[in-house]
């Protein structure tokens, strides 16, 4: 029979604490990893479309099978994390994903190279969906928006380290080498993760069903405020992919005509998502999320707007801006969705990266029919419009939540 946690002698982490840093140490590394395999592709999808003669539209798919997967497999997987624990489901994860990461460089083709990428997003999933609960339950409230930042912000340094170790590699190596060599780091990575991760002390395994898990997900869709921010996953991860799937194709053309390394120093710019997320996460604990949630959807969007001139000083001003936006965004919404929900956390997070991933997914694609009919101006019109409809809902729904909801 498993052993329940006395909550009475145990308490939940406080910043500051040894095992607070402890904890958050080893999610910062998670998210590190898993992200960085999620996105080492999106810094060669150029060289894709030139070595396998594909479109633009086609080499984007190796970014969105991957999201688009792993957002069909989030909520099946959190329900397993109900039932098996926390931590084996992470590990798993982390161990499945490198595996295949390891062999994506070796496709010789596009087609096997999406399939692969497309069972990658299946083994990825256990990472995010798992993460926000196991914080969720281990860390004070007080304290959540803190360490989710910390965890948001591994996400960043991992897109960070996967897009730019992968581009900085083509300028002296093949598209397959410099794929193959963050592989390796992220398997390095994977062994520090195996050995960092404590075991949960507040799940307590549960029998889990479909029926039930669809109940649980409905019951939290069905509530306006986490319903809504389900909706602002979709659209802001959606947009926010999509301009950097289409940020290296603008920089590589007229009028910028960029080298590719030099292209790929362009996603030094994540760092800003790294400083946003976790200056947003602790705001969010002391001045409110609301307040917080909107400037930073607001920020995406003014950043947008700046990348719009051919002018590469505003280009990259604004992708700063809109990448600091949208981390924020993101580090005070998922930890909203962990205080909103008291319950069923594992499903309420795995909704949200649902809706998170399909958007990447979804919206990533599409916008590849924007990016054909208009260029840039046609991404920044798409991406704006979700921005836009993101902020007036966020505004009008959330009216009246404070700190503590």
């Amino acid at each position: 029979m498993t052993a329940t946690v006395d909550k009475n002698q145990v308490q939940p982490l406080r910043s500051g604490t040894r095992d607070y840093r402890h904890v958050t140490l080893a999610l910062f590394v998670a998210g590190l990893t898993t992200f960085g395999s999620m996105y080492s592709t999106q810094a060669v999808l150029p060289e894709l479309t030139h070595v396998f003669g594909v479109a633009p539209a086609v080499s984007a798919l190796a970014v969105s099978v991957t999201t688009g997967l792993l957002a069909l497999t989030i909520i099946p997987v959190s329900a397993l994390s109900e039932r098996y624990g926390r931590t084996p489901v992470m590990i798993a994860s982390a161990v499945a994903s490198v595996i295949l990461g390891l062999l994506v460089p070796l496709a010789p083709s596009m087609g096997v190279l999406l399939a692969l990428r497309a069972v990658q997003g299946v083994a990825l999933a256990g990472v995010p969906a798992v993460a926000m609960a196991y914080l969720a339950e281990e860390v004070d409230g007080r304290d959540l928006g803190g360490a989710m930042g910390r965890y948001v912000a591994g996400t960043t340094i991992g897109g960070l380290l996967g897009r730019v170790v992968t581009a900085c590699g083509l300028d002296v190596l093949s598209w397959r080498w410099a794929m193959e060599v963050f592989a390796i780091a992220a398997a390095i990575l994977t062994v520090v993760l195996v050995r960092l991760l404590p075991p949960s002390r507040f799940h307590v395994p549960q029998c889990v069903s479909v029926a039930a898990t669809v109940r649980n997900v409905a019951g939290h869709v069905r509530r306006p405020a986490l319903g809504v921010l389900f909706l602002l996953a979709f659209l802001l991860m959606g947009g926010f992919v999509s301009a950097y799937n289409y940020l290296g194709f603008r920089l590589l053309a007229a009028p910028f005509h960029l080298p590719s390394a030099v292209v790929g120093l362009v996603f030094l710019i994540y760092l800003a998502g790294t400083w946003s997320s976790g200056r947003a996460g602790r705001l969010a604990d002391r001045i409110g999320r609301r307040t917080v949630l909107l400037a930073s959807i607001a920020c995406m969007g003014l950043g947008l707007l700046l990348t719009l001139p051919d002018f590469l000083p505003t280009l990259l001003a604004g992708t700063v801006v809109l990448t600091a936006g949208f981390f924020g965004a993101h580090s005070v919404a998922s930890g909203w969705v962990g205080s909103l929900a008291t319950e069923h956390r594992a499903e309420a997070s795995s909704a949200y990266l649902f809706c998170y991933y399909v958007g990447s997914s979804v919206v990533g694609a599409a916008a590849g029919l924007a990016y054909t009919a208009g260029g840039w101006a046609g991404i920044v019109a798409a991406v704006g419009t979700g921005v836009l409809i993101a902020l007036l809902v966020a505004a009008g729904v959330l009216r009246g939540h404070r700190i503590a909801a």
